[in-house]
């Protein structure tokens, strides 16, 4: 086959997106595909310029003159060709080549939700639910998808102007190696890369400072946890943190043992999942949710919310917890739930823990890399020889 990928420009400095599109482009190439990836270079947004500026100065790179840029490379292009769009979120770029074959994968509809005014926690201003609405007219001009979960499908279908030719689920496989240690080895090794006494164990989080990971949530239920356990283990936090969280760290009487770890290295996440005793992840909203797969692959028990993507993900391996309230008198009440299934795990048998722990890995298995992209390639096959 011969694929064009569409993705996101490097200038936006994203994570997540970058890791799944090198997934797909060599994944395809290692199956013998003829590939080339399409993404918008700086021009505009190269220019000293403060930093609302240049914001806008990349949405003119992104939509103005990238498809400016595009459309004789397009008639260009061999009629055999699939064009395949990394992200949802592209979706202003769908209709340069809407009647040529194509697919769109889909992660999570949260900021177009938050733009439509479903998601309280997050309000959006005027201008991002501008251009949320452009995203969405874009997309809709999209006829196959690819959700990496059956929330993300939901969502899709709910959002779309009209019914899709065809609309498939592939969960994603894991970007990187994640699989068990000795959990006292790692403690031990990890506790010597961040200079912390982790032998008896220790609570963690990975997430990004976005705000549905709600790593607010995770220090409310290590207060709690903390204050009715009176436990010693203290909390890893993986990831920047923000003023915000550094300021309720300030709040905790626990603030001691509330660590921060940034730009720790892949290896040093592996020790850190397989050394943990619990992993909390009280997501408010995901399209796959990444960490709760490589904490089980590791053998970390975890405990999430309740609500599906988190669901799927997590299958019957997950501790659940109701996802937090937005009602700021009922927090409390929340936290103090999630601490006593916390304490379920902390305090659990060997045997009764080796149970979760397996339990975990097999779950974690469904998210083969290979696996997933095999489906993947069949859809692509299917929609090009249409």
């Amino acid at each position: 086959m011969n694929l064009v990928f569409f993705s996101h420009p490097e200038f936006l400095g994203q994570q997540s997106m970058p890791r799944f599109t090198n997934m797909l482009t060599s994944g395809m190439r290692q199956r013998g595909h003829t590939v080339e990836c399409w993404s918008p270079r700086p021009i505009l947004s190269r220019m000293p310029a403060p930093n609302f500026i240049r914001k806008w100065l990349g949405h003119f790179d992104q939509y103005v003159l990238f498809p400016m840029s595009l459309r004789k490379k397009i008639s260009a292009i061999s009629k055999d060709t699939l064009f395949i769009f990394t992200d949802q979120a592209l979706g202003p770029w769908v209709p340069l080549v809407c009647d040529r074959p194509h697919v769109i994968h889909c992660h999570d509809f949260l900021a177009l939700k938050s733009a439509l005014g479903e998601i309280p926690e997050n309000p959006t201003s005027w201008t991002g639910q501008q251009y949320q609405d452009m995203i969405r007219r874009g997309f809709s001009k999209g006829k196959h998808f690819i959700s990496v979960s059956h929330k993300t499908k939901d969502d899709l279908h709910r959002f779309l102007l009209e019914k899709p030719n065809s609309s498939d689920v592939v969960y994603n496989g894991f970007h990187k190696p994640f699989d068990t240690q000795d959990p006292q080895d790692a403690r031990r090794r990890f506790g010597e890369r961040i200079h912390l006494d982790l032998s008896d164990g220790y609570v963690l989080h990975v997430g990004a400072n976005v705000w549905y990971k709600n790593r607010a949530g995770v220090i409310e239920i290590f207060d709690a946890w903390r204050s009715k356990y009176q436990k010693q283990l203290p909390l890893l936090m993986v990831g920047e943190p923000t003023k915000e969280l550094l300021a309720r760290q300030e709040q905790s009487p626990f603030k001691a043992d509330i660590h921060w770890l940034t730009d720790i290295e892949d290896e040093s996440l592996r020790l850190g999942y397989a050394g943990a005793t619990a992993f909390l992840f009280p997501s408010l909203g995901e399209g796959f949710g990444w960490p709760i797969a490589e904490a089980m692959a590791s053998g970390c028990p975890v405990i999430t919310t309740d609500e599906s993507p988190m669901t799927e993900v997590a299958g019957e391996a997950g501790f659940f917890i109701p996802r937090m309230t937005n009602d700021r008198s009922k927090v409390k009440e929340w936290a103090d739930h999630a601490s006593d299934v916390l304490q379920k795990i902390v305090s659990s048998k060997a045997t009764d823990r080796a149970a979760i722990v397996s339990a975990g890995i097999e779950n974690a298995k469904r998210f083969d890399t290979g696996r997933a992209l095999d489906k993947i390639e069949e859809i692509y096959n299917r929609i090009l020889n249409k």
